[in-house]
């Protein structure tokens, strides 16, 4: 069963191509250890709430835009190893100044609990 990892944050919106750059060098990485697909998703219609909501949970700022992103690996098993092993990869050392505040980055693992609507798939 499918394993995903799940990220929320938010980035300064004129670090946007900063940001795309990063997640594409990072996906030769993530790739290269076992990951099956990468989402980077930039927030175009994501409403502040009045009790929570995703620019409340990453303390948006005015001039900041809510990045919803997700890993799609194998199982939970893969995901462990490559995080463990990209950690001591030096490669990871040399991606150079994320172009967000880390601080406020969630995520988190999730195991596939169903799957709809997927082109090919019945």
């Amino acid at each position: 069963m499918a394993y995903v990892s799940g990220f929320l944050l938010a980035v300064p919106t004129a670090n946007r191509a900063a940001y795309l750059a990063m997640a594409e060098k990072s996906w030769d990485m993530f790739r290269k250890h076992g990951c099956l697909s990468l989402r980077e998703n930039w927030g175009v219609d994501v409403p502040d709430g009045k009790v929570t909501s995703f620019p409340m949970a990453v303390k948006k700022k005015e001039d900041e835009t809510v990045i919803f992103s997700w890993m799609e690996w194998p199982d939970k098993a893969t995901c462990d190893r490559a995080w463990e092993a990209m950690m001591k990869d030096p490669a990871m050392q040399d991606m150079g100044e994320m172009p967000f505040d880390g601080m406020r980055m969630m995520w988190g693992g999730f195991e596939e609990l169903a799957r709809f609507g997927v082109p090919g798939e019945a």
